[in-house]
């Protein structure tokens, strides 16, 4: 009974009410920012720029809501799922070496990136989305059972508006603010 009722309030999905201010970067996960370093885009996303980008780590532990949703509103405009092993999501090398699905957003002239990454216990990464498709800020785009991470790649000029330890609720808490130029 104790199981059931613990896989029922782990697979909830609450409402959220999400910024419409067209500029914000929005949380994609519910959990704590783990890392927020510069980094390049994974190869599989098949961007051409070569700098690296600012990226926020989001790790949702087994207590959080592991529904993701879009950081921005625009076009998916790509798809990208990569088999890998399952270390812990909170490690720096898992955005390199563990299972994950990225996304490449479009709004405007701007390119957002959004992974997600297989945790240790977390073994089933969940796309609700096929490239072409329109996406709004803060909708559900999938989710990953039982412990995870999702990095959020912003424009290498993006400052981030969150910090280590931060916590963050999936489509509410603005992780960033795209400015003009970031936005073309």
């Amino acid at each position: 009974v104790i199981l059931t009722l613990w896989c029922a309030y782990f697979f909830r999905d609450p409402d959220r009410i999400t910024p419409t201010d067209e500029n914000l970067v929005i949380s994609p996960a519910d959990g704590r920012v783990c890392m927020i370093s510069q980094a390049p885009l994974p190869k599989e996303l098949e961007l051409d720029d070569k700098t690296p980008r600012t990226r926020v780590s989001i790790f949702m532990n087994v207590f959080n809501c592991h529904v993701n949703r879009a950081p921005v509103g625009g076009r998916v405009l790509r798809v990208a799922y990569r088999a890998g092993k399952f270390l812990n999501a909170e490690l720096d090398k898992a955005s390199e070496h563990n299972e994950r699905n990225g996304l490449v957003i479009e709004t405007g002239d701007t390119k957002i990136g959004v992974v997600q990454i297989a945790g240790l216990v977390a073994r089933r990464i969940v796309c609700f989305v096929r490239e072409g498709e329109n996406l709004s800020a803060g909708e559900r785009f999938g989710l990953i059972r039982f412990g995870s991470r999702l990095d959020v790649y912003l424009p290498a000029d993006t400052r981030p508006a969150v910090t280590l330890g931060q916590t963050a609720i999936a489509g509410e808490t603005v992780i960033a603010e795209l400015n003009a130029q970031s936005r073309g």
